[in-house]
């Protein structure tokens, strides 16, 4: 019994995460190309054909980019709510299209999916955790304060993708104008490094095993000194920083129940 998840790109020039297990795999966001997500799957020894559904959690670019020809050139079928496929200008096939609702448990295969609200500059934004059995992963990017909602489900949370969007000093340093600083770091911006490295010290369960930092600003941020904060307070958390240009390797995600012999041949099953 176990997860795979991997990051296919973060950042603002596009957010796409997978998550799934031997049968039945999401996509949460589809913001680079169809092309692009296809390379990058097979360079991971991913089947797409393994993917049953996409999630969207907010309408900005970097999110949608890709969904319209991916939905249509797999026949994936689409959750997004009504608000944002109408903030995203989206033309996607009425039979493949689902809409959801804050709370929701949406089962995929054997999969499950919890969709909760976000705080968000978008219309309708949300974040979600993806669970199979017992485990559970959680995608929390995008989010301008960590909420009562973020801090419940990130503590129940076997692996999580968490937005460290800004360093502070390079933020308040930096070339942007004050408007867009005063938005990136307002409640419906974006998280800071200290806002979510103070989430994952106060919220974080004993049995998180990987933390993926993600959405790191390309002109505010460094992923050498986000790593080097996180690692100095990660205990038996694998860091790994989600990166903006590449797709992250695939990270196995299982129970503690499961011995090192399984976990492999499960491991080498999933990319066959």
């Amino acid at each position: 019994m176990a997860l795979h998840i991997t990051s296919l790109n973060s950042g603002s020039n596009g957010n796409c995460y997978y998550i799934g297990n031997n049968e039945d795999a999401i996509l949460i966001d589809a913001g680079i190309s169809c092309r692009e997500t296809e390379k990058r799957l097979k360079r991971l020894q991913l089947s797409i054909q393994r993917i049953k559904a996409i999630f969207i959690s907010h309408e900005h670019s970097d999110h949608i980019r890709g969904v319209e020809v991916l939905h249509r050139k797999y026949k994936l079928p689409v959750y997004i709510t009504d608000a944002t496929r109408s903030g995203g200008c989206l033309s996607l096939d009425t039979n493949l299209t689902r809409t959801f609702r804050a709370s929701d448990t949406i089962n995929i295969g054997n999969l499950s999916v919890k969709a909760f609200p976000k705080l968000h500059d978008a219309c309708d934004p949300f974040s979600f955790v993806i669970g199979y059995r017992h485990l559970r992963v959680g995608v929390f990017t995008d989010i301008g304060r960590a909420c009562e909602q973020v801090k419940h489900h990130f503590h129940q949370c076997h692996a999580a993708f968490l937005e460290a969007n800004y360093d502070e000093e390079m933020l308040e340093n930096g070339s942007y104008p004050y408007h867009l600083k005063r938005r990136i770091r307002g409640d419906k911006g974006h998280l800071s490094n200290m806002q979510a490295l103070a989430l994952f010290q106060q919220h974080r369960p004993s049995f998180m095993s990987h933390l993926f930092l993600s959405h790191l600003s390309e002109n505010n941020n460094c992923p050498d000194r986000v790593s080097n904060l996180f690692n100095q307070h990660a205990g038996s958390t694998k860091i790994i920083i989600a990166s903006r240009y590449e797709e992250t390797p695939v990270y196995l995600i299982a129970s503690e129940a499961e011995s090192p012999k399984r976990v492999f041949s499960q491991l080498q099953f999933a990319f066959a």
